[in-house]
């Protein structure tokens, strides 16, 4: 049994940190949260007000606290707001760990900055890993690939074609995926351990998944057959432009999406795979549990 820990976490009203916090709490930590808008009180949750462009307030976060895990980032903006959510934010809350000297910094990135030089999301993640590589502290840094699971709007729109029958398809490739309850599993045993450097998990499943054979899993998991297309980068790009026509701000296919969506392998690397944790939710499991969800909540 971990001990119980004083933990400070950001983005923990995004789909990610819900279920880090649901799952803390579960299992008898104390959790400091920085929120932007008031929430409703909770049990073992002490809310601080406040942003990542608030030092102030990132201090009265990270105040007394055993480890500090930072979930929050932005996947969807421009250049200049990549750089403000996720190196700049980034930057804040490590500065405000360091001068507390907390003994624990757990950094969620994403396996976009293994690749750079393909999208500025990927780009700023870099940024942001570089800066806590350089920290004095004890810290990890986990590259998550693809996360989906209850409540989580960007694979939305993928079940809601494989309901219709079809699954549009970057080029062909390979994936990882994790469902969320293991990524929220695998934040909290990393930052009740000493295990530091690049941390890359997933489902378990040994050299990912094809795109196509993520297509025919979509399908499986709502009770479809499906068709999977795989699409042309030129025409991918062609889409998301329309989208963002479409639906502005809350567009899920973006031009920097499409740049990395289109590269050919977005697979795990086996040697960075945690030292002491493995997943517990298959994917096939995880896909058709995450479909009966998304119908309950009347989503799908």
């Amino acid at each position: 049994m971990v001990a119980a820990l004083k933990l400070a976490i950001t983005g923990g009203t995004g789909f990610v940190g819900q279920r880090l916090l649901d799952m803390a709490l579960a299992q008898g930590h104390h959790v400091r949260a920085l929120t932007r808008r008031s929430q409703a009180v909770r049990f073992g949750v002490t809310w601080i007000e406040g942003a990542l462009d608030e030092p102030e307030r990132l201090a009265k976060l990270v105040e007394g606290t055993d480890a500090v895990i930072h979930v929050a980032g932005v996947v969807n903006a421009d250049a200049a707001g990549f750089e403000a959510g996720n190196v700049l934010g980034t930057g804040a809350i490590l500065s405000a760990a360091e001068r507390a000297g907390i003994a624990r910094f757990v950094h969620v990135s994403s396996l976009a900055a293994r690749e750079p030089q393909l999208s500025m999301y990927g780009a700023s993640k870099a940024r942001s890993e570089a800066l806590v590589a350089a920290s004095p502290l004890s810290t990890a840094i986990v590259r998550p690939p693809a996360v989906y699971g209850p409540g989580d709007r960007e694979m939305l729109d993928m079940f809601k074609m494989a309901s219709r029958g079809f699954v549009l398809l970057p080029p062909a490739g390979r994936l990882s995926l994790i469902h969320v309850d293991d990524l929220a599993s695998l934040l909290l045993s990393i930052a009740a351990s000493t295990e530091t450097g690049m941390i890359e998990p997933d489902d378990g499943r040994a050299n990912g998944w094809t795109h196509r054979g993520f297509g025919n899993a979509l399908g499986v998991a709502v009770g479809r057959k499906v068709h999977t297309v795989s699409m042309p980068r030129l025409i991918l790009t062609a889409a998301a432009r329309a989208d963002r026509l479409a639906r502005g701000k809350k567009a899920k296919l973006t031009p920097d999406r499409v740049a990395y969506f289109c590269h050919p392998d977005w697979v795990v690397d086996p040697a960075q795979a945690p030292t002491s944790w493995h997943a517990a939710i298959p994917t096939p499991q995880g896909l058709a549990d995450t479909a009966t969800w998304y119908r309950s909540a009347g989503w799908l």
